[in-house]
């Protein structure tokens, strides 16, 4: 469930849902009011006409025909009568009473009240049958006498008769109703989050990929607004990595020649011991102007992506640190390709093995298919790397205390063009202990068969 509430689509989606059913209910209850009170006004309006026509009717003939006219009434589902006083009756329909009195005129007497346990005639035939409650009006006629008509009373006065109340949610109208909310809001939520989603995607694949095409500046406002605000952060960042880069590659350049000058001048000193040791500290310089010049290709490489078989690199690979006669050995195959910049890439694994000869003494490569992956891991015989310092070792220049050190050549940037690299081809390049001993570095990358 929580998953489903961290998507910004899912929670339009039932925000907008829960508006449309509380505004829909609204109006329908709303609505429904309107009609019980329109027909409670009908249904009063009926009565009172009803009860008006048996008043008159009784008031313009002799005492001899009144019981004949009181009979008649029962036919129309009313009973009426003669009685002396209203029996205690309350009043309890003011609107009615004075509909009444409207239309009979004020001077009459009139209570409206419910009464129980009543027997009226069933309009379907001439028998009685018992209800549970009627309606009884008290009307006052001309010659001062009481008239008493029973009515039946429905149950909701402000339904109207043959649906039942409080059922709407059961209706095959509702239903589709709901069914096209649904799936309206359901377009509404996509077309408002796919924008979003756009931009999520741009700004995850920024990282792995500066030089990708600028995001289309079209749309509502607010979305090209965020397009074009995303755009110029994209120019501006590849413009400070290409300003860092080159000013980087032109320092280490640059270098070159007046290491070379100082080389061959060198040459010259006569003490072997100190010219040794000068040599020394210059191969240790001249080796950390090639490995600068090599991290800032690594960040920003002009290199051409092409279709690259990834057994036939590997093998290269092994090949040259064979004929180096280091101990490297190779297991497995893939049969894939991959996009990618073959001489980078080939950077990338050199570097890796020759960290894993210089501190572990041997490689042993493999590689194999992982899903739509290609995974290669090289495991070393080496002591390893604190746990604490298996992300460390990434950042430039940085060196371990033991092996590790200037002694042994390093400059701390071999790991450092290595992921560089590997970001640049989408790829995960992780370091761990091997339970066995030795480090193991595994590099994931995306294949192409």
């Amino acid at each position: 469930m929580r998953n489903f509430l961290g998507s910004v689509a899912n929670r339009v989606f039932l925000i907008l849902l829960a508006g449309i059913l509380v505004a829909a209910g609204t109006t329908s209850w709303l609505a429904d009011n309107e009609k019980r009170k329109a027909f409670k006004e009908l249904y009063e309006f009926r009565i009172a006409e009803r009860v008006e026509q048996i008043v008159y009717s009784i008031d313009n003939v002799g005492p001899e025909m009144r019981a004949l006219v009181l009979r008649t009434g029962e036919n129309f589902g009313l009973e009426a009568s003669l009685v002396k006083d209203t029996e205690h009756a309350v009043d309890d329909n003011p609107t009615l009473t004075t509909l009444l009195k409207t239309r009979l005129g004020g001077d009459r007497r009139v209570t409206v009240a419910k009464q129980t346990d009543c027997k009226l005639r069933d309009r379907r035939g001439p028998e009685f049958r018992r209800v549970d409650e009627c309606q009884v009006v008290y009307v006052s006629l001309k010659d001062g006498a009481l008239l008493k008509v029973k009515l039946r009373m429905m149950r909701d006065p402000g339904s109207p008769p043959g649906r039942p109340p409080g059922l709407p949610f059961l209706s095959p109208y509702f239903a589709l109703f709901m069914l096209l909310i649904g799936i309206l809001a359901f377009i509404v939520a996509k077309m408002t989050a796919r924008p979003i989603q756009h931009l999520a995607n741009a700004a995850g694949n920024l990282g792995s990929d500066i030089d990708r095409p600028p995001l289309d500046e079209t749309g509502p406002t607010e979305v090209r607004q965020a397009a074009a605000a995303f755009n110029a952060m994209q120019a501006r960042i590849k413009r400070q990595i290409q300003h860092r880069t080159h000013m980087l590659a032109a320092i280490t350049h640059d270098l070159q020649t007046p290491l070379t000058r100082l080389r061959l001048r060198l040459e010259k000193v006569g003490d072997g011991d100190l010219r040794h040791k000068l040599l020394e500290d210059l191969a240790v310089m001249q080796s950390m102007v090639r490995e600068g010049l090599e991290l800032a290709r690594s960040m920003d490489s002009a290199e051409v992506m092409q279709m690259l078989d990834i057994d036939s690199l590997l093998d290269s690979v092994c090949a040259d640190a064979v004929d180096a006669r280091q101990d490297v050995t190779l297991e497995g195959s893939t049969r894939a390709s991959i996009m990618a910049q073959p001489n980078t890439l080939r950077r990338c694994l050199i570097n890796l093995v020759d960290n894993a000869i210089k501190y572990g003494r041997y490689a042993r490569l493999k590689v194999a298919r992982d899903g739509s992956d290609i995974v290669i891991t090289i495991r070393d015989g080496g002591a390893g790397i604190p746990a604490d310092q298996l992300e460390a070792v990434f950042d430039p220049f940085f060196r371990l205390e033991t092996s590790r050190s200037r002694d042994t050549g390093g400059t701390g940037l071999g790991l450092t063009i290595a992921r560089n690299i590997a970001e640049n081809h989408r790829a995960v390049l992780e370091l761990r202990n091997h339970p066995e001993g030795g480090l193991e570095v595994t590099l994931r990358l995306p294949a192409r068969s």
